[in-house]
C-alpha cells in the first residue's frame, strides 16, 4: 500500500466533493491505517460507506472489516455522517 501524504490526502478530499469514488476509497484507507491523519474507524467507515454507494467492491470489503472493530454505536455514528456529507456534497 502506497504511503498517502498531507498534499495527495487535500486532494482526495477536494476530489471527494466530486463525487469521485476513488477519492472516497482512498480516505478510507488514511483514516483506516493512520496515513497523514490519525487512525478513526468510524471517520473511515463513512469514506468507505460512501465510496461503497459509488460502486467501489474495494471499499465495501475494507467497510466490513473495520466494522467488526466498532460497536454499533459507532457504525451508527459512522452511517450518520456519511448521510450529512451526501445532504451537502451530492
Amino acid at each position: 500500500m502506497a504511503c498517502i501524504d498531507v498534499d495527495s490526502l487535500a486532494q482526495y478530499e477536494n476530489d471527494a466533493k466530486t463525487g469521485r469514488a476513488d477519492a472516497l476509497y482512498n480516505l478510507g484507507l488514511a483514516y483506516s491505517t493512520g496515513q497523514g491523519v490519525g487512525v478513526d474507524y468510524v471517520t473511515a467507515h463513512k469514506w468507505f460507506n460512501l465510496a461503497a454507494l459509488r460502486g467501489s467492491d474495494e471499499a465495501k470489503s475494507w467497510r466490513n472489516q473495520i466494522a467488526t472493530e466498532m460497536d454499533t454505536g459507532q457504525i451508527a455514528q459512522a452511517q450518520k455522517m456519511a448521510r450529512e456529507w451526501l445532504s451537502i456534497f451530492k
